[in-house]
């Protein structure tokens, strides 16, 4: 466990009474309280929908003009809740600075990181060439090697762990005295989610900055806050000391949250394969000059095999960047691969287009971020029901076959007319689920379909999963960087490591006897969790 910092108690920097947020008669946050002293780290934990992020964003003033907020809130002593957009911009990066979720689409998908990182230095009235050389301290503070070769990428051309530092390097660029950081690693592997958690720490340390850490996962917030404060439904249900909160947890709700027993997975007898993978390979050309030529190879999967059996899971793991979803867009045909890919005796490598359609129906894939896979036009009904308009079903029967798909996925009938904005992550989730599912098919590949839910969220989804699994007998490809999830619903594991295959062997034998010294360091980063 990593030590705390003993934080000095001096007057507090930020001083919240009797927050609560409102929507006309709904109560969104109800009187949160909470004091935050310079170096200290305050997290805010509870499932979604609970009124973490909305606190954090009243801080700063990010909240629409629809919603009333009342309270006390005082930073440096000075009252700051009633203030004008003129008086909030003051404050922003300076005084109080933010790390969102989801480093994707708070990037400017249009600016290289040069932009990003230096548009508030150079409005602050520093020079190109200050900016320029502020940026690259900045990159090497936040761990990114060879700084000045990102200047000029895009958000696209870095991974998901260079974008969230870029994030943190342009939330540090005007050094401010507190850091609000809103699920800083969900969408990272559990190696990664360490590193960004220590680097997190290390810079509040060198800066004496205090930081609110708001997160789903207790066990995650354990190694690095000082106080916790746990909301349900926007009250606070208990605050204190983690220590106090994790030794003695006094509300169900709490003991909840720490609980994470997500059952075991369902034993398979040897039956028929019905995916076989033989040398399945996946590379991509790299072009250069005028006339785009291939000048050489990235290699995102070495040549593998693997046999996956009727009614069984195999979970695949790795850090990012080990060609997990390569794989997965391969066995589906998305991306172009080398090998066999033989599913219920068809090899779909020797499909063409035409060939393959109606054997799509056979396997279906569910993706990680379920906000940018369904179609924000289209309601609950029309998502769901989108791929049966190319078999000949009447409406009536269309009509049926959605009851029974969003019945199978747990959710009320009477989100048929709801639209994805109007959902929670878990109900999305459960939609695009409910899509693959109406298909009735073979075989499920599922790219970290739990990983940006809390935890209560994922038990669900896990158990449901278990369900259909153990009522309709389907496989799964179930890719994840939580090996706690895939211990509770893969009965066997493939672990990746740099497009390579580091081993392949039942969950049970993976858990106690791992082969490389890579898959110990997996199973010891999940165990904190």
């Amino acid at each position: 466990m990593h030590s705390i910092q003993d934080v000095h108690k001096e007057p507090p920097i930020l001083s919240v009474a009797q927050l609560s947020i409102q929507h006309q008669q709904q109560v969104l946050v109800n009187q949160l309280s909470f004091q935050l002293h310079a170096g200290e780290t305050l997290a805010i934990v509870g499932e979604s929908g609970s009124g973490k992020s909305i606190s954090s964003l009243a801080l700063l003033g990010l909240l629409p003009a629809s919603l009333t907020v009342t309270g006390q809130v005082y930073l440096d002593g000075q009252s700051i809740l009633g203030f004008k957009p003129e008086q909030f911009r003051a404050i922003r990066g300076q005084k109080m600075a933010m790390i969102f979720q989801e480093p994707m689409t708070a990037l400017n998908p249009l600016h290289r990181v040069e932009k990003i990182i230096g548009e508030t230095l150079l409005l602050q009235g520093l020079s190109k060439q200050q900016t320029r050389a502020r940026i690259i301290q900045l990159l090497d503070d936040v761990g990114i090697p060879s700084p000045e070769d990102k200047l000029r990428r895009y958000p696209h051309e870095l991974s998901g762990g260079q974008r969230q530092r870029v994030m943190i390097a342009m939330a540090l660029a005007l050094d401010p005295d507190i850091l609000i950081a809103d699920e800083p690693t969900t969408a990272l592997d559990v190696t990664l989610q360490a590193q960004i958690l220590d680097l997190l720490q290390s810079l509040q340390r060198s800066r004496n900055m205090a930081m609110i850490l708001i997160s789903h996962d207790l066990n995650l917030v354990r190694r690095y806050a000082n106080q916790v404060v746990v909301m349900n439904q926007g009250v606070v249900v208990e605050q204190g000391d983690v220590t106090e909160i994790f030794t003695h947890p006094k509300q169900a709700y709490t003991q909840n949250l720490l609980n994470h027993d997500f059952g075991a997975a369902i034993e398979v007898h040897d039956t028929d394969a019905i995916l076989t993978l033989t040398q399945l390979a996946v590379k991509f050309p790299i072009k250069q000059g005028l006339l785009n030529r291939v000048k050489d190879y990235v290699v995102a999967v070495k040549p593998l095999n693997l046999s996956l059996a009727q009614g069984q899971s195999i979970g695949i793991v790795g850090e990012s960047g080990s060609g997990k979803t390569s794989l997965a867009l391969a066995i589906s045909r998305l991306i172009a691969s080398e090998g066999e890919i033989v599913l219920l005796g068809t090899d779909l490598n020797q499909c063409n287009e035409k060939q393959l359609r109606p054997l799509r129906a056979e396997f279906q894939m569910v993706f990680q971020d379920s906000f940018s896979s369904l179609n924000p036009r289209l309601n609950v009904e029309q998502t769901i029901g989108e791929g049966l308009a190319l078999k000949a079903y009447t409406q009536a029967e269309i009509s049926q076959r959605i009851d029974a798909a969003l019945q199978q996925v747990e959710l009320p009938l009477s989100f048929r007319l709801r639209y994805p904005y109007e959902l929670s992550g878990g109900q999305r989730q459960r939609v695009a689920l409910a899509r693959a599912l109406i298909l009735q098919p073979k075989l499920l590949i599922l790219d970290e379909p739990t990983s940006a839910l809390d935890r209560t969220t994922q038990r669900a989804i896990v158990q449901l999963l278990r369900g259909l699994q153990q009522q309709h007998r389907i496989s799964y490809l179930f890719i994840s960087h939580d090996l706690q999830v895939v211990k509770a619903l893969c009965q066997k594991v493939l672990v990746l490591r740099h497009a390579q295959v580091m081993e392949f062997q039942s969950t049970e034998q993976l858990f106690l006897n791992p082969q490389t010294e890579y898959t110990q360091q997996l199973i010891a980063a999940s165990q904190y969790r």
